[in-house]
This record gives structure tokens, C-alpha cells and sequence, in this order.
């Protein structure tokens, strides 16, 4: 019995493994995306962890989490060295889609399915999406960018605008006093905490369930740090981006190996302590809140 068992169990193992061994996988992130990605993730958990000390410095907690990064003077230094490189991660961003545009992407940039702006096709995802999870219709299926996907993306853009403006403000204040009124830069601190709130509440909640939490993705989404899609996700979640790119003949062009395990690994270990941190981050918000 024992040894039957044993050959089960290693014909269970062999089958998982081949089927592993065959599964195709597609080039979805560039390497410069998913550093980028990785960058902006690390910096803007590092602005919201040494933020709030700052934001709540009348609560209990903020004096023991301003002591773990260093007292309230160390929270501000790894506050502005996390600013700062997240504004290098936004202007290469920026640099990459100007890049784009001068060598005739411009229309791809602005309309159609690799485009992130909002297109009508959005709006109709948005109605088919609430029908099917109120039960009145089948499940949607979807292009290479979901409507939830472009709203994150032009969060980040109105982020960097607010916050990341009013927190250069507050940052060198000499400079800008003589350039703008005393008035601005007490809107510019209310604006800057606010703002900063809600990006927080928002990324740790609403983002990180559609990436991590929802059942289709639990525990983690390393899809963003690989850079590769399974076919069977790629069918399954964007059934739409899968049709279209055989039906143009540009699906081959886009196999790429199956990603490795130090990548998983990596993956897992950043996703996971992220996500960790930001559900201390939210903790915190709500206790203090109420």
C-alpha cells in the first residue's frame, strides 16, 4: 500500500510538473516598467509609513513608530528621500512616454487598446462589470488595461501633481516664498496631509484587493514583478487582449520564458511585505480616526 501510494503521489507530482513544463507565459511588463513599478511601490510605502507619525504626531503610536525610523527628525529624512526618488521614477516615466510620442507612437499613446486614457470602451466595461456582480449578466472580459487599472494609473498623475507639488513647497520654502504668497504654503500643507491620506486609504485598499486580495489573484499578484502572464490568466482575465493579438498575428512575438523561481520569490517577498505595511498603515488610520 505504502509503495502504491508512494507512485500515486509521484504521478500526481510528474503530471504537475509537465503541465508546469507546457504552460506558456507572455512578455506582459518591460524591464523598465517593472523596476519603475518597484521603485514607486518601495518609495510610496516609505512616504506613508514615515508620513503618518507626522500627520498623527498627537496619537500614542506615532511617537513609538517615529522611534523605529529614527525619532520624528528620521521619519522626515527617509520622507524626503522616498519624495525624492519617486519624482526621478515619475520624470523617467514621463521621458519614456515622450520618447514614444517623437518616434510615432503618439496615437498609441492617446487611443486604442495598449492606450492608458479613458476610452468609451471603459464606460461600457464599467456597466457590464456592475451587471455581472449584481447578477444580471455574464462576466466581462477585458483588454490589455481595465477601467480599475487606468484609474490607478491617473491617480498616480494627480498624485504627483498635489502632493508631490505641495510637498516641494513644503520642502523648500525659502525658495518658493519669494516666488508665491505666505498664504499658499498654509493650503499647501493642508492640501499635502490630505491628499496624502486618501492616496494611502486609497493604494492599500482598493488597489491592493484588486491585485492581491480578490480571489482571482490571492494571496499574490507577481505578475508586475516577472513580467509574465500565464496563457491561461492572459485567457481568462483579458480574453479580449488574447482574441485580438491572435486575430493581428502579434501573439507569438510576445512568448517569453516562464518566469524563474528567484523572480517569484522576489515577487512574493516585496508584494508580500508591502502589503503588510500597508495594512499597518490602514490600521492606524482607522484607530486613529476612530
Amino acid at each position: 500500500m505504502a509503495i502504491a501510494t508512494g507512485n500515486t503521489a509521484g504521478t500526481l507530482a510528474g503530471g504537475q510538473a509537465a503541465r508546469g513544463a507546457t504552460q506558456r507565459y507572455y512578455r506582459r511588463f518591460t524591464r523598465a516598467e517593472r523596476i519603475q513599478h518597484a521603485f514607486l511601490m518601495l518609495t510610496f510605502v516609505g512616504c506613508a509609513l514615515s508620513g503618518l507619525p507626522l500627520l498623527y504626531s498627537d496619537k500614542p503610536w506615532a511617537t513609538t513608530l517615529a522611534r523605529i525610523l529614527g525619532g520624528f527628525e528620521g521619519a522626515g529624512a527617509i520622507h524626503r528621500v522616498c519624495a525624492f526618488v519617486m519624482i526621478i521614477v515619475f520624470l523617467s516615466h514621463v521621458a519614456m512616454l515622450v520618447k514614444k510620442a517623437l518616434t510615432g507612437n503618439l496615437m498609441k499613446i492617446l487611443w486604442g487598446p495598449d492606450s492608458m486614457v479613458p476610452q468609451p470602451q471603459d464606460a461600457i466595461d464599467v456597466y457590464r462589470n456592475v451587471l455581472w456582480f449584481v447578477g444580471r449578466g455574464p462576466k466581462p472580459t477585458f483588454d490589455r488595461w481595465t477601467y480599475w487599472e487606468k484609474f490607478d494609473y491617473w491617480a498616480v498623475f494627480w498624485g504627483m501633481a498635489i502632493i508631490g507639488g505641495s510637498g516641494l513647497l513644503l520642502w523648500f520654502p525659502v525658495f518658493f516664498s519669494k516666488l508665491l504668497p505666505g498664504w499658499m504654503f498654509n493650503i499647501a500643507a493642508l492640501v499635502h496631509g490630505e491628499e496624502a491620506l486618501l492616496a494611502v486609504g486609497f493604494i492599500f485598499t482598493f488597489h491592493f484587493f484588486n491585485g492581491h486580495v480578490r480571489p482571482a489573484k490571492f494571496p499574490m499578484d507577481t505578475v508586475v514583478f516577472t513580467g509574465r502572464i500565464s496563457e491561461h490568466e492572459l485567457k481568462e482575465e483579458r480574453a479580449t487582449e488574447y482574441e485580438r493579438l491572435v486575430r493581428e498575428g502579434r501573439l507569438e512575438a510576445k512568448v517569453a520564458p516562464p518566469p524563474t523561481l528567484e523572480s517569484r520569490a522576489f515577487g512574493w517577498f516585496i508584494g508580500g511585505t508591502a502589503l503588510l505595511l500597508g495594512i499597518l498603515a490602514i490600521a492606524l488610520i482607522v484607530y486613529s480616526i476612530f
